[in-house]
């Protein structure tokens, strides 16, 4: 019951993600970061089967830094979701990664920007974008109170409404979640929503 989703701001871009890490019938862990900080001024927010996700957006975060090593200059937004979209395309015919991805970035010239890139290589530009369960009720909350013109505070108060929705909603909600940002200071987590904690093991 994976969820992903994202939004634009005035001035930032948001990327939200469950934190649970399930296979078949079981949880194995609730504290998993699904959004993964590309660089200084891009986030990565991915769902989809565990290997290809942590594999994908491990792949794409090397090349972006890789660029930015030989060039001396960093990857745009709109180039990262279009080298993002070109990998899954190439991969597509050979063989697929099942993961869908929301990738949000800040630029100086054109501000903050959120992609929607799906794992047959669709890519939009979007102002909000969400996968997974979760998105057919956190679509639905932000089609009715989303503004493009909204706050920081206006804009986690609508994603803590799509998440309340998400966990009063499905038969198996993701309990935790994390709310990350990218703005003109950088890409970085915002704030967890947590109803489980991890418990440290003790040792025998």
């Amino acid at each position: 019951m994976e969820c992903v989703f994202g939004l634009v701001g005035k001035d930032f871009a948001l990327v939200v993600a469950d934190s649970s890490a399930v296979h078949s019938i079981l949880v194995h862990k609730s504290n998993e970061d699904k959004v993964m900080v590309l660089d200084s001024h891009k986030l990565m927010g991915a769902s989809g089967e565990a290997g290809d996700r942590g594999q994908f957006t491990e792949f794409i975060q090397k090349n972006v830094s890789l660029y930015q090593f030989r060039n001396g200059i960093p990857l745009t937004t709109a180039a990262a979701a279009n080298f993002t979209r070109g990998e899954l395309a190439t991969a597509l015919r050979k063989s697929p990664y099942m993961v869908n991805i929301v990738l949000a970035g800040y630029d100086k010239e054109t501000g903050p920007s959120l992609y929607f890139i799906d794992y047959i290589a669709t890519l939009h530009k979007v102002d909000k974008a969400a996968f997974g369960y979760g998105a057919f009720f956190s679509l639905a909350m932000m089609d009715r109170h989303y503004r493009s013109d909204m706050s920081v505070e206006e804009a986690v108060d609508l994603v803590d409404k799509c998440i309340l929705e998400i966990r009063s909603r499905l038969v198996v909600a993701p309990p935790n979640f994390v709310i990350k940002i990218v703005d003109k200071d950088g890409a970085r987590t915002h704030v967890w929503r947590e109803t489980v904690k991890e418990t440290p093991m003790s040792a025998a």
